[in-house]
């Protein structure tokens, strides 16, 4: 039977691939610290399940292709408290935030275009990109100034006759980033001057520490070039609830979406149901989770900052750490941690970070580190992560 070009293209997720050393290494007998997947230990709201065992309807119906109108009446209520004023023709909910990027770049990409995408970057996007047969080109940052924005120019100079769209996370995924007023400035005028979607994906949009966050929703002059990634994953610890939307004001986009939202049928209603609850979730229930991942951020920083030879980002939201380590490679190591290390029974696993770059040869001594995990097991998984590096044979 033969493969397709474009299953054969894609690689596999660097979050997840080393799955089956760690599931080794627990069937060995070690405790492994997962500091590899972004997946909050924080408690769902339980208003989510409790609309889950009041839901009684006789007859679970197809939905709107668009979506449950009282999910997207709680999405509208929600963006304006974040003064952004969005209709419900606006707004379409999706199987998460991945099938809102998918469908995004479906909608905007032809066989051989481009996405430009600021190096590292979250995986799933450059595989997004080449299921739609385009490419995720990258635009390098560094380690060593904290992943901040190039210049305009340097962004100016990978704008291409075949670039379609820029697509970035705000707050970061993988570096924790959180983009300055002047880095957004920088992207809006290269999005307004060459006429390009920018994709902005904002799923960590509470997640941010240190000042106040700013939307590219709220840029006017955007708003036929805009289109917005959100998601309930994160933001209410629901990642297993596949809830996400897709909202832009460009009305040709927005035909678009309803013709690949209408060929996949619909979300599933129960869950729709259970997520418009999660909008009633009080804010007092975000303000705690902001303060314990801020005291978690602040704790992750302090241990690496102990670690010979380790260039951390210095992240001001979302809860990831991308590192640069003394290291030959990365994922060896990471390997290497779960096959042939422990202290007292115990190991940590990481990502290794050439997968969230486009670039080949990228990243290769990088790895992200998600602090989703208690303080008290950040501290210990860090150090183990340090006695790991003193003894990796192949250190730099």
């Amino acid at each position: 039977m033969k493969i397709s070009q474009r299953a054969l293209s894609l690689t596999t997720s660097p979050i997840r691939k080393l799955g089956p050393y760690a599931q080794d290494a627990v069937k060995a007998g070690k405790k492994v610290y997962h500091l590899n997947i972004g997946q909050p230990d924080i408690e769902t709201p339980p208003q989510f399940m409790d609309a889950i065992r009041n839901y009684n309807k006789k007859v679970i119906a197809y939905g709107p292709s668009q979506g449950d109108a009282k999910l997207i009446s709680q999405i509208q209520k929600y963006y304006k408290e974040w003064d952004m004023d969005y209709s419900e023709k606006e707004i379409y909910i999706t199987d998460g935030g991945s099938e809102a990027l998918q469908i995004a770049i479906l909608s905007l990409c032809d066989p051989g275009d481009e996405i430009l995408v600021f190096e590292p970057f979250y995986a799933n996007y450059n595989s997004f990109a080449k299921i739609a047969g385009a490419k995720a080109k990258g635009i390098p940052t560094s380690a060593e100034n904290g992943y901040r924005l190039p210049d305009l120019a340097t962004i100016e100079s990978y704008v291409t006759d075949k670039t379609r769209a820029i697509i970035l996370t705000n707050p970061g995924n993988p570096t924790g980033v959180v983009y300055t007023k002047e880095e957004m400035d920088r992207i809006a005028a290269v999005v307004k001057k060459y006429d390009l979607a920018l994709i902005s994906d904002e799923v960590y949009r509470e997640f941010v520490y240190d000042g106040k966050y700013v939307s590219f929703g709220t840029y006017k002059d955007l708003e036929e070039n805009l289109i917005l990634i959100d998601s309930v994953s994160k933001r209410y610890s629901a990642c297993g609830a596949r809830i996400g939307c897709l909202i832009t004001k460009n009305k040709d986009m927005l035909a678009q979406f309803n013709k690949f939202c209408q060929a996949r049928l619909c979300v599933a209603d129960v869950v729709q149901a259970a997520a418009a609850a999660l909008y009633d979730t009080p804010s007092s229930y975000l303000q705690e989770v902001n303060k314990e991942y801020k005291h978690r951020r602040d704790t992750i920083a302090a241990e690496l900052a102990k670690l010979p030879g380790v260039i951390s980002s210095d992240p001001k939201g979302a809860f990831y750490v991308m590192v640069k380590l003394p290291v030959d490679d990365a994922e060896k190591f990471a390997i290497w941690m779960l096959k042939d290390f422990d202290v007292d029974g115990e190991t940590v696993m990481i990502a290794p970070g050439n997968g969230f770059y486009s670039t080949p040869g990228k990243g290769i001594d990088e790895a992200r580190l998600a602090y989703v995990l208690k303080a008290e097991d950040l501290e210990k998984a860090i150090r183990i992560l340090g006695e790991g590096l003193k003894r990796y044979p192949g250190r730099k």
